[in-house]
């Protein structure tokens, strides 16, 4: 009786399921409906667009998943420009993609793009495959054009030219609310999508204000605490600059822990993520965690009162988790 009692009183929803494979050949368009239909208003008004903007619409037809429309063009290169809202170019990825395109003698990997202002073309997941080709001196890029501009703001969706690390995605998200807002200041909740989870609003904006700041450590709790708010984007922003304030200040405490801690001898990947395990409320913690400003301000006590006299070297040692960034 007590564990059925239990049973009942679990939450509904609170247990995810693994999401079922659909059976072959039930979704979607056949290869024959692809270009069946004559192309829609936007999408013929695109194709005239990119002719006028000095490209060439090599074909329209409907994607084979959700049947939109789609271009397939050749662009200027000159025209084409990332989304502001995306991680920064990796030099030396870029290097290596111009290289294997250079010996490969061809581009087969056509970037996606969503018209902008200006004659311009957006690409939210064609970073570093555009600025392989401007080093290669190539005049034109082709690319998948959608008329949906909004598409250009599921950035996270769409990028997956190269695997986002915490730092990456974290940025992308705050550059992306930032951008949102005079745009569309619906409240931060409905932006669930774009934005992925809550945790990355608030990480990205104190990697805006340090460069050198170590979320990875901070991410596991942040992920319990920090959820999505119900104000509008505009006034969620203003709150998430609030915690990304107090988790500065708590790694500010936190760096100087693991600065007497290197002064002990200690030396160790893992230093950061052991102080912050040590000071972690919520670590043990089950059911629903206490609010994200209650458990930041108790870490920030812990941490200005660690004494790093007491630390053992076999407590460091069995020390795993996120090394310093």
């Amino acid at each position: 009786m007590a564990a059925k009692k239990k049973a009942a009183e679990k939450k509904p929803g609170t247990r995810k399921r693994r999401a079922r494979k659909a059976a072959a050949g039930s979704r979607g368009l056949s290869t024959t409906d692809l270009t069946a239909e004559a192309p829609s208003g936007p999408a013929r008004d695109l194709a005239a667009a990119i002719e006028n903007d000095g490209g060439a619409a090599l074909a329209t037809y409907r994607d084979p998943l959700g049947g939109h429309w789609v271009v397939l063009a050749a662009l200027p290169i000159e025209k084409v420009e990332p989304t502001p809202y995306q991680r920064d170019l990796s030099d030396a990825h870029v290097r290596r993609l111009a290289d294997a395109i250079d010996r490969l003698g061809r581009f087969l990997d056509p970037i996606v793009a969503v018209p902008a202002e200006g004659g311009k073309y957006w690409t939210p997941n064609g970073h570093h495959r555009l600025a392989s080709l401007r080093r290669l001196g190539a005049r034109t890029i082709t690319a998948l054009v959608l008329p949906d501009a909004e598409i250009a703001r599921r950035i996270l969706v769409l990028n997956t030219e190269k695997a986002h690390n915490l730092r990456e995605r974290a940025l992308e998200v705050s550059r992306l609310a930032e951008g949102l807002v005079a745009l569309d200041d619906r409240p931060e909740r409905e932006f669930e999508t774009e934005f992925e989870e809550p945790a990355l609003i608030t990480l990205g904006l104190c990697y805006q204000e340090n460069g050198r700041f170590a979320g990875g450590s901070y991410h596991p709790v942040l992920k319990r605490v920090d959820k999505f708010l119900d104000d509008r984007l505009s006034k969620a922003l203003a709150e998430r600059r609030g915690r990304a304030k107090k988790l500065l200040a708590l790694d500010e405490a936190v760096s100087a822990v693991v600065a007497k801690l290197k002064e002990r001898g200690f030396e160790s990947p893992y230093l950061k993520a052991f102080v912050v395990a040590r000071i972690n409320p919520i670590r043990f913690h089950k059911g629903a965690p206490p609010p994200y400003d209650d458990v930041v301000d108790k870490m920030l006590e812990s941490a200005k009162k660690f004494d790093p006299g007491k630390v053992k070297a076999d407590q460091l040692a069995a020390t795993g988790g996120v090394p310093d960034e």
